[in-house]
């Protein structure tokens, strides 16, 4: 089935939430963005003060945490540790990088 041939409503009701979906993408890149800022300070801060890249407590804690938040918003919790995970391991290599420098 092309474009063409899907009703009106429902094509206008696809972008609508495709517009929706693209506008929480964005929202989300630039949330990210903001997160790694904050932690490129702590992995500088944990450099200057030779404390090492990972903080196996705070991701347990880090972990747990966002477990919840995705269960009370209804979002699959093995999903948001997968991604947290994700993140951290991310947040991990930088503040590596940021120790050998």
């Amino acid at each position: 089935m092309t474009n063409s041939e899907i009703d009106p409503s429902v094509q206008a009701e696809l972008i609508r939430l495709r517009d929706s979906i693209d506008n929480i993408d964005a929202a989300v890149v630039h949330m990210l963005a903001e997160r790694f800022k904050c932690t490129q300070q702590v992995g500088r801060l944990k450099a200057e003060h030779r404390l090492p890249a990972a903080d196996p407590a705070r991701e347990a804690q880090q972990i747990a945490r966002l477990r919840s938040l995705a269960e009370s918003a209804k979002l699959d919790p093995a999903f948001a540790e997968k991604l947290l995970n994700f993140i951290i391991a991310e947040v991990i290599r930088h503040h590596e990088t940021i120790a050998r420098s």
